[in-house]
């Protein structure tokens, strides 16, 4: 088997693994508990919690856990928007393709009396300073806009961006959970207000994230409860998942250059192979993408049956978004950077591993072309392309 959706979750390190055990079998204390055993668990949370803050240069009374990244997201968005409606401001900028977890949690605000504004991200898949700064009004509440789209891979300029809302006091949150442990994160330097971050995303487990909220910034809660988490998210923290968080966290940082390098670099091998396949298009920026990202669209066929039969020849792949991997509807990213639906029904997502090999690559290139062929010679809609009842939409 060659696992090549990395975006959509990662294989648990064995630092992670390792991390974890003793809290499941030894120090199981519950945190809250003011004997000794509780609180050695107590002192592994803080530790962690350290740690954690320090990869993202931060403090770490501005650490909270939570679920994942999408409850971060909701909860970094739903502060930014009691805090603006305190102030009278009730508008929010982002862009038209973020994580369902952000844009879901804005359609809610929308129904709440707020204004939504989301840039085009054009055909590229980026978002200018120039832009958010056009967009910013006197009511501007919040802006948020992802570090790196979890589709197509683009990276955006977050520290420029973060600029813009300081100078014009308005709160910057990036929803950075394909980012964290892949790109370097300093949020002072890059002007981030609030960030989001899931451990499964760069080998730690599943169901445990951060929401990073600079000082000054009051949470508002929401899930409530006992005092957990300073009051600001309840629930007994799940001391095993954060130690693993921490530990894949900061061995992702430690070789954070060594794996960009080479995920670079399998990245282009990748891209330029499947480039040979006619009638295909890379979607997004080809530079200012992740490192291991590949997304690209092929005309006359079908995302679906493509991963099918990706799956028969052993290789592990997507249309998109886990999230909304069980939707018949082309995927929002794509539309957004301008691609038309029957182009982006046909669209595939690679995202490498730092196991993956030149020859995993070049297995990859070889069974997509095959795919790609075999669903042509079998589609009806193909015929009418390459008879020219249809216009192509890409050039060969």
């Amino acid at each position: 088997m060659i696992y090549a959706d990395n975006a959509a979750t990662t294989k648990m390190s064995r630092a992670a693994i390792n991390a974890m055990l003793p809290y499941m079998e030894q120090y199981y204390g519950n945190p809250s508990s003011l004997y000794a055993f509780g609180q050695q668990a107590r002192e592994a949370l803080e530790n962690a919690r350290s740690r954690i803050a320090a990869c993202l240069h931060a403090d770490p009374r501005e650490i909270t856990f939570t679920s994942g990244g999408s409850e971060a997201d909701n909860q970094a968005i739903m502060t930014a928007a009691a805090l603006g409606a305190r102030r009278g401001k009730r508008h929010i900028v982002s862009t038209a393709f973020e994580h369902h977890a952000v844009l879901h949690t804005l359609e809610k605000l929308k129904k709440q009396g707020y204004e939504v504004t989301l840039l085009d991200v054009h055909s590229t898949g980026l978002v200018t300073p120039e832009q958010v700064t056009e967009a910013i009004r006197e009511d501007t509440c919040l802006v948020t806009i992802m570090y790196a789209n979890n589709e197509i891979g683009t990276i955006q300029p977050v520290a420029e961006i973060g600029a813009v809302c300081r100078e014009k006091g308005v709160l910057f949150h990036t929803d950075a959970v394909q980012a964290a442990g892949h790109l370097p994160i300093d949020v002072k330097a890059q002007n981030i207000d609030l960030l989001s971050l899931s451990a499964h995303k760069f080998h730690g487990p599943k169901g445990i994230g951060v929401l990073y909220a600079k000082r000054g910034v009051a949470l508002e809660t929401i899930i409530s409860g006992g005092a957990q988490e300073r009051g600001k998210r309840a629930g007994t923290e799940n001391i095993p998942a954060v130690m693993g968080m921490a530990a894949a966290l900061e061995e992702a940082c430690a070789n954070m250059d060594e794996h960009r390098a080479r995920l670079t670099g399998l990245r282009e091998r990748l891209i330029h192979g499947l480039e040979q396949i006619p009638y295909g298009e890379l979607n997004g920026d080809r530079e200012r993408r992740l490192p291991g990202n590949v997304n690209f669209c092929f005309e006359g066929i079908e995302g679906e049956s493509l991963l099918l039969l990706l799956d028969e020849r052993g290789i592990c792949a997507s249309s998109g978004s886990a999230c909304t991997s069980g939707s018949l509807d082309p995927s929002h990213v794509l539309l957004a950077i301008g691609r038309p639906h029957e182009v982006a029904h046909g669209s595939l997502r690679l995202s490498l591993g730092e196991e993956m090999t030149e020859a995993d690559v070049d297995e990859i290139i070889q069974a997509v072309t095959d795919v790609v062929t075999r669903l042509r010679n079998m589609s009806p809609f193909w015929r009418d392309l390459v008879n020219g009842k249809r216009p192509h939409v890409f050039a060969e």
